[in-house]
């Protein structure tokens, strides 16, 4: 186990036929799902790190599929709960503190596959762009990707513990659109699927235009669009192939200086 004191175990139960393991790492709970018979402690087992995760409501009945045949594929599936912090510098900072601990205590690869759903697009793009060497690959499932569309600083602006002006001020820091260059830099993939009429999270303002700007950046992206549907949770989106395809693949080389 690892050494982090703030790190504990809480709980074994069982999730889509896997082990779940409750964790915490401070004030904040998390968990572990993986099937025993297919776990590595070599520090090679690949695993989705989904977000967002909060505790007692996620991953849910909805996810079952896409699990099931991610954990079959000898991947582990993690998330821990830091509540509605739209991708913050604190929300940051326990995910960096999760990634330590999770890694070390159960010999997880370094490079995680991060899996963002919805809001999750804030919290996983803006940890990613800071240790991009902790990334694998990136898969979204209508994530948001502007902080200024939503929820808007106006709505943002307490997570961060800044006025609205502030923060809009320092938007460019804390805004995963913006922030695109280091995952390009280390050459990490990403496939989002989303509806061309979400209301919710537009793809044209999210997933097209960070489609958009990271393939300017030299990135490898690919937007499947799913026509007419709107942020809804529908089997296009959690039974899509393509996307278990894309996480169950094997890495990608590790980009150097």
């Amino acid at each position: 186990m690892t050494d982090h004191s703030a790190f504990r175990e809480t709980g074994v139960s069982e999730q889509f036929g896997a082990k779940r393991i409750e964790v915490r790492i401070a004030d904040h709970a998390g968990f572990v799902l993986m099937l025993p018979s297919r776990w590595e402690s070599s520090g090679s087992t690949r695993w989705v790190w989904y977000a967002p995760h909060f505790q007692g409501v996620s991953p849910r009945d909805i996810h079952e599929w896409i699990c099931t045949r991610l954990l079959a594929a000898g991947m582990a599936i993690c998330g821990v709960d830091v509540g509605e912090s739209y991708g913050s510098p604190e929300g940051r900072r326990v995910f960096t503190e999760f990634h330590r601990a999770v890694v070390g205590a159960y010999g997880l690869a370094g490079r995680a596959c991060l899996l963002a759903q919805s809001r999750g697009g804030l919290m996983h793009y803006n940890w990613a762009v800071e240790h991009p060497s902790s990334v694998e690959r990136i898969g979204g499932i209508y994530p948001v990707c502007d902080l200024s569309d939503w929820p808007g600083v106006e709505e943002a602006y307490e997570a961060y513990g800044m006025t609205t002006e502030e923060l809009r001020a320092q938007l460019s820091e804390h805004n995963p659109i913006e922030r695109l260059a280091p995952l390009a830099t280390a050459k990490v993939p990403v496939l989002h699927v989303h509806g061309d009429s979400d209301s919710v999270v537009p793809m044209e303002k999210h997933s097209a235009e960070l489609c958009r700007r990271y393939r300017a950046a030299g990135g490898e992206m690919k937007l499947v669009v799913i026509a007419g549907a709107e942020h809804e949770e529908i089997d296009a989106f959690f039974k899509s192939q393509q996307l278990v395809d894309f996480l169950v693949q094997g890495p990608p080389a590790v980009y150097s200086t």
